[in-house]
């Protein structure tokens, strides 16, 4: 680059990345306030964790500091949030051990995609929609779910809310993953057919 200036794409301390890396670096806090109990305190730091959220996407724009490495630490950071609010309200029992196997297991779907799409020389396929809808009502349903705990007062209202908003995103997340899957298939198939004509090509 002229003036030996660097690629923003390839920076790594910029202001949106170090808010990101923050909001990392406070899931063990979130995890540890949850698991004693401490649920205020959890959602105190779910609240800062999701004002630095939207701190870093506005600034990223606002300062054209959008980096591959935030690209990456910015959805790593919602699904670290979502995986500690799980395990921590089915640890102390306000949610149960099959709704962290639905959502975690979408996850584990996506990484294979990931895996066989690298095999093919591919990268990770596009955020569809659906799938930042899906995250969108799960970042929001688990906390409400978390609201009743920490407010008992409020759980005739917050819980049937929260259970609602969570069960759709777990919806939502699945469907969205289907979506994935039909991609990489549809990826895959086109390169075997491309392959293939390349080969009658040459014979």
């Amino acid at each position: 680059m002229a003036g030996g200036e660097r690629d923003p794409g390839s920076r790594v301390w910029t202001v949106p990345n170090v808010l990101s890396m923050l909001r990392i670096a406070l899931v063990p806090v979130f995890l540890a306030f949850i698991v004693a109990g401490e649920y205020l305190g959890a959602l105190i730091v779910l609240v800062t964790a999701s004002l630095t959220d939207l701190a870093d996407g506005y600034l990223a724009r606002r300062l054209n500091q959008v980096t591959r490495l935030g690209q990456l630490l910015d959805p790593a950071a919602d699904r670290l949030y979502i995986f500690a609010t799980l395990i921590g309200l089915a640890w102390r029992e306000f949610v149960p051990w099959w709704i962290v196997v639905v959502i975690v297991g979408r996850d584990v779907l996506l990484a294979v995609l990931g895996v066989v799409l690298a095999n093919h020389g591919y990268g990770p396929l596009p955020v569809h929609t659906l799938g930042k809808v899906a995250t969108f009502a799960l970042f929001f349903g688990l906390p409400v779910i978390m609201l009743g705990a920490a407010f008992p007062e409020l759980s005739a209202v917050s819980l049937p809310l929260g259970w609602a908003l969570t069960l759709w995103g777990a919806f939502l997340y699945w469907w969205a993953g289907a979506i994935y899957a039909l991609e990489t298939f549809r990826v895959i198939r086109s390169d075997r057919h491309s392959v293939g004509l390349r080969s009658d090509t040459l014979d």
